[in-house]
């Protein structure tokens, strides 16, 4: 509470005296503008949403701080719903204004694919918040960065941590929504799965397309195919969607599930004990790194004040990514004398960057892909909430579930036994 009444005591006083803060430096715009890309409407708003929620609140709270060196940060959000074409439209045209520095984009692993080449083109220096597609960077950028990991270590974690938990599962079925994330999702796990125990069938393959509102006939499919383990990267209202028509038809009673994005609908649905759930990373705001640092907890009790519930890992996701952002400016005034720093030398700070977020560290390597931690676990009841919370965690080092650098991450994956789960830590391990 200190933390909070000094943010908002901040706040209150950079409010009364902008000019005062700018005059200090003419060389440094007024304000440093951001591209914010996210979905605002749609059924992916249920995940967009915590997202822009996050970037609005970070910002509040940077700007409380003094800005980035005495620069108030100003955010354009774009809502992804319209598509391609008018995502980039819209990116061009942000990316044109030269007050408009830095572009946060975005959460659709296609529009990430659409926006990297345009933003090379453009030489904006443009941060990934989501882009989870390990398929992003397999060009080489100067400009285009993702420092919250992608979808190799998540859904290697998924599979590690599933067969710690029943080694004995012998059919899986998958049911992912039907475009790059859940196709890419579904080759990365079976890949991992056959590594790791060759034995596994694969019993049930289900795509449906990403916006259904009925997933009647997907969960009659899955009932007959009788599988030992569901696994689903179902996200925004599809997967809440699907929890609340495969409760009722009994899947989570026959089946051990995987809910890859599970923890976004914890404080949404009734998801039962026992379902495997984690966060894309090391965004869970309850993980004891996260409980250990109060200002992650004053964080998060703020925001549940403002918005009505406490943040999900995309809100994380979004707030880090602005907290790494800062760092990079705040590289790059070092390295430039405190002067305020281009766009150039913004993208050139990324490279390399190390930096503490509200979860964790991340580092973004050379290839400008980020490595951070993956935290996975289970829902349990909790003493202190009215909805589950994940226990059983284990939290994986990012760097141990990422290829190397330039290797073919299929290929790596193939070429790694079960000896490998040996080497990494256990359910119940990170308390």
């Amino acid at each position: 509470m200190r933390l909070l009444k000094r943010y908002l005591a901040a706040a209150a006083l950079i409010a009364a005296t902008p000019a005062i803060t700018l005059a200090q430096d003419a060389k440094r715009p007024e304000t440093l503008g951001v591209g914010v890309f996210t979905f605002t409407s749609g059924p992916a708003a249920a995940y967009g949403l915590p997202g822009r929620n996050g970037a609005e609140f970070i910002i509040e709270m940077i700007n409380a701080d003094g800005g980035i060196g005495g620069v108030p940060l100003r955010a354009t959000f774009v809502d992804e719903a319209q598509g391609a074409e008018g995502v980039i439209s819209e990116f061009r045209r942000l990316a044109g204004d030269a007050s408009n520095q830095v572009m946060i984009a975005a959460l659709s692993s296609a529009n990430c694919l659409a926006l990297a080449p345009v933003a090379e083109q453009m030489q904006v220096p443009t941060i990934g918040w989501n882009c989870d597609t390990h398929q992003l960077l397999q060009e080489d950028y100067d400009y285009v960065f993702r420092p919250n990991g992608n979808t190799i270590p998540e859904f290697m974690a998924y599979a590690a941590y599933l067969l710690d938990k029943k080694p004995d599962v012998s059919r899986v079925a998958i049911i992912n929504p039907d475009y790059a994330f859940g196709h890419d999702a579904a080759e990365i796990f079976k890949a991992a799965l056959k590594a790791f125990k060759p034995d596994v069938e694969i019993v049930a393959e289900l795509y449906p397309r990403l916006g259904a509102s009925s997933f009647q006939t997907e969960i009659s499919r899955l009932s007959a195919a009788r599988p030992d383990v569901i696994f689903s990267n179902l996200w925004g209202g599809d997967l809440e969607n699907f929890v609340r028509q495969a409760q009722p038809r009994g899947l989570f009673t026959t089946s051990q599930v995987v809910l890859a994005l599970g923890e976004t609908v914890l404080q949404r649905v009734a998801l039962p004990e026992g379902v495997i759930v984690g966060v894309l990373g090391d965004g869970w705001w309850m993980s004891p790194t996260s409980m250990a640092n109060e200002k992650t907890q004053t964080f998060a009790e703020a925001y549940r004040k403002k918005y009505g519930e406490y943040p999900v890992f995309p809100t994380m996701k979004m707030a880090n990514t602005f907290l790494i952002t800062k760092a990079a400016y705040e590289k790059a005034m070092k390295a430039n004398g405190d002067a305020w720093p281009t766009r150039a030398q913004v993208a050139e700070a990324l490279k390399g960057l190390q930096t503490t977020t509200l979860t964790g560290e991340v580092t973004i390597r050379e290839d400008n892909d980020g490595i951070v931690d993956q935290i996975v676990g289970t829902t349990v009841k909790s003493a202190k909430h009215d909805f589950p919370v994940i226990g059983d965690m284990v939290r994986y080092e990012g760097k141990s579930l990422m290829p190397p650098v330039g290797q073919d991450p299929f290929k790596w994956i193939s070429g790694l036994d079960k000896s490998f789960l040996e080497t990494l830590p256990k359910p119940g391990s990170y308390k």
